[in-house]
């Protein structure tokens, strides 16, 4: 059975979430999508330009968000706060069911990294896009109603709690343990 945490608990992680590095942080997580409801953790991984994170789904799933249904090229990858992932699923292990393929300890809020926000990863550069990433039922079916509350709220939003939708600008290779660093506007 699994184990939700209330919204109580959740908002009495915002501090730590919010003491996340604002310049430059780390890529604590990699998990690929290989198939619908599947995840591969990786200690390194190729971001690619056309195909996003190489062997991850996104390419051939599509999008509800295109006018004919053809992936969003401003969702190729997500990113979500490592401090909020731990926060909603505890153990490292559960991370990877938010559906995100990086995981980062870097402060990822509008307010920090707004759209058009670029950062370097390992030697791949991506870029922070415009439309939000929310959460939907199948995160609500792995983390309960009050996680899903947590990340939609107003701070959620602002935060990004929920992840943010980013598209490579420049392949390269990533790594666990890599750093993420802001580049200049």
């Amino acid at each position: 059975m699994l184990q939700y945490v209330d919204l109580a608990s959740l908002e009495e992680s915002l501090d730590h979430i919010q003491a996340a590095p604002v310049d430059s942080g780390t890529l604590e997580l990699i998990a690929r999508r290989p198939a619908v409801d599947e995840r591969e953790v990786l200690t390194e991984a190729r971001l690619d330009v056309r195909d996003g994170l190489e062997g991850d789904t996104w390419l051939v799933r599509g999008s509800s968000r295109t006018p004919d249904g053809s992936p969003n090229p401003d969702a190729q990858l997500t990113l979500m706060n490592a401090r909020a992932a731990a926060a909603m699923a505890g153990d490292r292990e559960r991370w990877p069911l938010a559906g995100d393929q990086l995981y980062v300890d870097l402060d990822i809020s509008r307010t920090n990294l707004p759209p058009g926000s670029r950062v370097q990863i390992g030697s791949a550069v991506i870029e922070f896009s415009e439309h939000p990433h929310t959460g939907c039922a199948k995160f609500s079916g792995r983390f309960g109603v009050d996680a899903l509350k947590f990340v939609n709220s107003p701070i959620g939003r602002d935060l990004r709690l929920r992840g943010a939708n980013c598209r490579v600008v420049v392949s390269g290779t990533v790594r666990t343990g890599d750093a993420i660093r802001k580049l200049p506007q």
